[in-house]
Order: structure tokens, then sequence, then C-alpha cells
């Protein structure tokens, strides 16, 4: 039957569990009290006389005795039902003469599974008795058979002997042979004889935690008296030899040991060395008395019984927590959402990271890349300058690049802290760095122009804030004010430029103003960008009096590097077109305007250009 060859087989495959496996089967009634509702003897000594027939069906002579209590000799105990068959063959539990019904119970410490159960009785087996489960601790209680010499005229149902796999059965209720006799009773008879007995269905006739017989009608030895002198009156009773609960561990099949429950003291009895116990030893990553859900850390999938029938263990699966969590859940939502591949959620993310799985670092740490990512220390302390760091979208605390902790600036403020002015820049302060008011640089603290500095103050590049992440996690986005300086050098900008070719086209621009100028220096003022330039010669101005000499210029164009188009690197000469706005008095440069690097033949060519072609 499958469901043996799979316990046996899969305990009998070693230790190791590797498939569905199940501890052992025992008797279930050794090393627990069995109770009964009455015990011959009581209250005071009761004589009684046992009847058995001969091959012919005669009666052989009465054995007749006292019952006592209070004399272990004489004495019939529901205990004696659950010492060995083997060492103590012929001890027995025996009701008081009065009691016209019993009751047989055994009530478990935990679930167990259920297999089979073999009454011996001492006495004739009963004209009508039923054996029921419960998987409550006895608060309700289910039939699972029902056993009469007739069972319709009994208990109204039809018999299995007629009908096979209907609820009663008239097998087991003849009263010959009036001692000795058995009553079987296999849990995974048919209809349930071919379930995989790890599934649900199997578990709710084979998962018990009480067991209970019901002994509804006694009867005597009809044996014939011929040839006896006088036949005593029978003293009717119930009498048992041995009840025997064949049953083990229940594991759904992902344990093939179990230890004592907490609490659970076994009861000694003769001739009893092997107790069956009821909480498991979990093997394939489960845990619980029963080996009912998944262990901590391996929740990445729903949790299942073992297949009784392929051997499949189905074991648990570990989450991916990267070595930052000790424990996991399983949500219906990830799972889903996966594709039915991974639903696992770790719980409380250590060592400072977050995710699902654990998986980056937590707002205010950073990555350090000399570490594996499953070291406790992989995740670092952000070192932002508490002045010259900007402050994020997300709220009012300042975080670093998660991917390498590089901070992001206030304007004009450089180094990976933020914690220092960039060159052309100084007062270093809540509002960042101001640019130095004159072309040479300047000191830091004070602003002071540097004599014996050239020209042009070269500003050191600050690179872009770009966190790398995950392609699933949210970017961070920057509002204006909280971005870096404009300019960049043209190696880090992509900007299309204007190009000298058909003078009908360029006259078309109608630009408004020709210049020829060099770059001093660039300025993130958070709305827009500043350019300081040095005005060296006027080709064309319009209706704004533009001189030589110092100027801002005001770039429009913006990529998303940060970047300012046309580029306009410092120190350059360039030769620039563009329009005024004569309302604010501004030059504006943008994606429209003409912007080369300064060549004589250039200009040469502008100045003809705007003389002859465009008049």
């Amino acid at each position: 039957m499958i469901f043996h060859g799979c316990f046996t087989g899969a305990s009998g495959g070693g230790a190791r569990c590797e498939k569905a496996c199940n501890p052992r089967l025992g008797n279930l009634a050794h090393g627990r009290v069995l109770r009964t509702d009455t015990a011959c003897g009581t209250g005071a000594p009761e004589p009684y006389c046992a009847y058995a027939e001969a091959a012919d069906r005669s009666c052989e002579p009465p054995a007749c005795s006292r019952c006592s209590s209070a004399r272990a000799a004489l004495a019939h105990p529901p205990a004696a039902m659950a010492d060995s068959p083997f060492r103590r063959p012929r001890t027995w539990w025996q009701s008081a003469q009065n009691a016209l019904r019993e009751t047989i119970r055994l009530d478990l410490e935990a679930a167990f599974y259920f297999t089979h159960l073999i009454l011996v009785f001492k006495s004739p087996r009963p004209a009508a008795m039923v054996l029921e489960r419960s998987q409550d601790f006895g608060k309700t209680w289910r039939p699972y058979k029902y056993f009469a010499a007739n069972c319709s005229a009994t208990f109204g149902l039809e018999d299995d002997v007629a009908r096979k796999g209907a609820a009663c059965t008239s097998r087991y209720s003849s009263p010959f042979p009036c001692t000795g006799g058995e009553v079987i009773y296999r849990a995974l008879s048919p209809p349930y004889a071919a379930e995989d007995p790890y599934s649900a269905e199997a578990q709710k006739q084979l998962k018990i935690t009480n067991l209970r017989v019901q002994l509804l009608k006694r009867q005597g030895c009809p044996c014939r008296t011929e040839g006896l002198q006088a036949k005593p009156p029978q003293l009717l009773h119930f009498a048992v030899y041995d009840f025997i609960v064949k049953g083990s561990c229940f594991c759904n099949g992902h344990a093939d040991h179990c230890v004592p429950v907490a609490g659970f003291r076994p009861v000694k009895a003769a001739g009893i060395f092997h107790v069956v116990h009821g909480k498991c030893m979990c093997k394939h990553n489960t845990a619980g008395s029963h080996c009912q859900h998944c262990a901590p850390l391996y929740n990445d999938q729903p949790w299942q019984a073992a297949d009784g029938k392929t051997g499949a263990p189905k074991e648990c699966q570990s989450c991916k927590c990267n070595g930052h969590a000790d424990t996991c859940h399983f949500d219906m939502d990830a799972w889903l959402a996966s594709g039915n591949r991974s639903g696992g959620i770790c719980d409380n993310c250590q060592h400072n990271t977050e995710g699902q799985h654990c998986q980056r670092c937590k707002l205010g740490f950073y990555r350090d890349l000399r570490k594996p990512f499953s070291a406790p220390d992989a995740c670092k302390s952000c070192a932002c300058h508490p002045v010259g760091s900007a402050t994020l979208p997300l709220g009012p605390r300042t975080f670093c690049d998660p991917s390498n902790g590089d901070c992001p600036c206030k304007p004009g403020v450089a180094g990976p802290r933020c914690d220092r002015c960039l060159l052309g820049y100084w007062g270093f302060g809540p509002y960042g760095c101001r640019p130095c008011d004159c072309a040479r640089r300047c000191d830091p603290l004070t602003g002071d122009c540097l004599s014996g500095s050239a020209d042009v103050d070269w500003h050191h590049e600050v690179p872009p804030f770009q966190p790398v992440l995950n392609d699933s996690e949210p970017a961070w986005g920057w509002e204006d004010e909280q971005g870096f300086s404009a300019l960049r050098h043209s190696g880090k900008c992509e900007c299309k430029e204007q190009v000298l070719g058909n003078p009908k086209v360029f006259c078309g621009m109608k630009y408004t103003y020709v210049i020829k100028t060099k770059i001093l220096s660039a300025h993130d003022k958070g709305s827009h960008a500043e350019v300081n330039v040095k005005i060296k010669k006027v080709l064309k101005s319009t209706k704004l009096k533009i001189l030589r000499g110092k100027r801002t210029l005001y770039p429009e164009s913006w990529t998303n590097r940060g970047c300012t188009c046309p580029i306009l690197n410092p120190g350059l000469e360039y030769l620039v077109a563009g329009h005024e706005d004569v309302r604010t008095g501004r030059l504006v440069v943008n994606m429209k305007s003409f912007v080369q690097q300064w060549k004589s033949a250039l200009g040469r060519k502008v100045l003809e250009i705007l003389k002859q072609d465009c008049n």
C-alpha cells in the first residue's frame, strides 16, 4: 500500500531524509494513559466467569475468579491494554459488571498520524461499537467506522460486506471466538488507499489528537452447554487484552525522527521500551512541531508538504538576503509579481542595508567597493560636511551617492565631502561659496584677490552626481537649485554647435550682437548659469550698448548632464553671435547662437558676411 511504502521506504533510506520521509511507526498507546469509564473491582471485589468454546463450539468449563483493584494480582486496569503483548500477553482490562456501555479513550499530547487499530478482546466482541477520532484535542469528534452484527438495524447504515467502502461493517461483531477475537481498522482503507499520505485530503483522514472506542452492546458466549452438569449464570462484561494504535509522528514528510513534546513524560509500563514522540526534528529547511512551515530564512517560496507518491521532498527555498538578515517572510504579492519565482521579503535588514533582499545601502550610507556586499561593514556611513552639502528633495537630511560616497555639494563647493570652496570661489558657508570678484584667484577665506595669478581662473570640474542604482530602484531627482556647477569640460558635454556655412543662413538668424570674447569663469546661480567674460572686440551690436571689458553672458540651454550649450570653456577665446534681451539688458547664449573658438580668419569671414550679405 502506498502509505506504508512511503513510511518504511523513506525512513529506511538513511537519516539524511533526502526525499519525502517519515518517522517509524509504533504503538501510540505505549507510554500514554488509556482511560475507561469503569474498571472491575474498583469499589469492592467482583466475581466473574469467562467462557471459551471448543472446536465444535461446545462450552468448555468456565474460568471463574474475582477482580479487585486493591490487589495487583487480581486487578485489571486500563493500563493492562497498553503493556507489552509479548512480554505480558495475558493481562487485560475488564469493565465493571454493571457497565452496559463503555468507552476506551486515548488522549495524545500533539497531532499524530494514525494508520490502524487492533483490538484483541478477552470477552466476546461487542455486538455494536463505534471508532471515533478528534483532531482538535477532544472538542469535536468524527466517526471512523461503525461495527455491528446488523448494521442496518443498529445504525441504519449499509454493511461494507455488501457494499465496499460503507461506513459500517459486520466483520468483527460475531461473539465467536468467545475469547481472543480481534477488531481491526485501517485508516487508509478504500476509498483512501491511493491517497498521498501528506495531502490535505489524507490528513483529514489520518491526523488525530484523540482516539475513542465506544463499546455499545455487550454479548455473552453462545457456546453449547451439552455435557456441563450446571452452567453458572454469565456475568456480562467487556474485557480487552490489547489496544494497539499504530501511528507515527506527524511531520508532513519532512522528518524521520521525533523527540518528546515539551512537558510530556511517558508513562512507564512493563516491557515498553519504545515510545512514539510528537515533536519532529525537521529536514528540508522546514520548521515547527510538525514541520508545518519553512525555517526562518527559507521563505522564498510557499511552504509545501512533501509528496508521498513521488517522493519529492518539496524543500523550502532560502531567501536572498545577502547575509544581512536572520529571517524572512513569504509575501504573495511579491511572489505573483515575480512570476511565481521569488516571494521572500527579508526581515529587519542589518548592517545598514535595506530592500526586499537587503540588496542596497540605506540612505545615508554608501557601498564600500573594496569589500564584498555580504560583508557586515560593506555599507559605510556618509561623511558629508553639514555646511557644504546640499539637501536632497527626499527630505531634510543630506545623503551621499550610495555607489561611491560622494556628497552633493552646494554651489561653488568642492571635494568628496563638500568641505571646501572650488578654486575661484570663497566664503565657505550655509549658501555655498561665492565667486571671486576678480579674474584672478582669490583668498578662499576673505575673497581678496591674489596677485601673480593668471588672467583666467581655471575651475576644477566637479563630477556630476549620478548614483549607480539597480534598474528597479528609483533614481534621485535634483531640483535646479541643488545641482552642481553648470560648466563642464567639452569631453563631458554633448552640444550641437552652429556651423558657419551659407552666409544667407547666418544672416537669417538675425543675430543682434557679435563679439570676440575671452571666457573668465562660469557660475551656477541655481535657476540659471552666468559666464563672466572679457569682451575684446565688438563686431556688431544693436540696441544694447556693448563695450570692451568685463561682461556677463547668460546661457539658456542646458543638457541632461548639467552643461551649458554652446560650450564655453574658461581660458579660451570665442567668436560669439547671439541675441540681446533688451528688457533685462542681458546678452543671451543659446542653441541658436553661433559660437566657435576664435581664429583671425574666422573673424575676418564673419565681418565680411556682416558687411556684404546681412545689409
